[in-house]
């Protein structure tokens, strides 16, 4: 078997190519097609109109990429919270992302019910330490205070809610 030859520059395919590659497998944001292509060994520049180019195409859009990130992460049971911190860490504008997250139709409390009883079963928290073992849970998944605070108050058995 004989051993390929090392790439030369030559054969590296341009910024364009290889973004558009990418985001014919999945959509990716701004940022982390540029963090990509520079790890690629792309000058910043080759990398910039590249990308202006894609987006310019409608190609790229960190709004769609964003609003499908939001529509997967809640189809898959993560919060609001880890939904915001995820779109956050690839460099989404704070707007984009509020109108990503308006965009995704959930009821969050529902979601976290299910999210609940998924891990737990449909059994109410026996002592103090089980329900705050619940509430972390919830709470690593991205679900806010008040959701949590809700659900393990009706797991205590108050009535402000029913675990059912």
């Amino acid at each position: 078997m004989t051993s390929r030859p090392p790439r030369t520059p030559a054969d590296k395919p341009a910024a364009y190519d290889r973004a558009l590659g990418w985001l014919a497998r999945r959509e990716h944001s701004r940022s982390e097609l540029r963090t990509k292509l520079a790890r690629g060994g792309h000058a910043a520049d080759e990398a910039a109109a590249a990308l202006e180019a894609l987006e310019a195409g409608a190609l790229q859009s960190d709004a769609r990429f964003a609003g499908a990130l939001a529509r997967s992460r809640a189809g898959q049971g993560y919060g609001p919270r880890r939904i915001v911190a995820e779109l956050r860490s690839h460099g989404i504008a704070d707007a984009a992302v509020r109108d990503a997250l308006a965009e995704v139709d959930v009821d969050w409390l529902a979601s976290a019910r299910r999210q609940l009883q998924r891990q737990y079963g449909r059994t109410p928290a026996r002592s103090a330490q089980e329900r705050a073992r619940r509430a972390a849970f919830l709470l690593r998944r991205g679900f806010d205070g008040p959701t949590v605070g809700a659900l393990t108050r009706a797991d205590a058995g108050s009535d402000d809610d029913s675990f059912d």
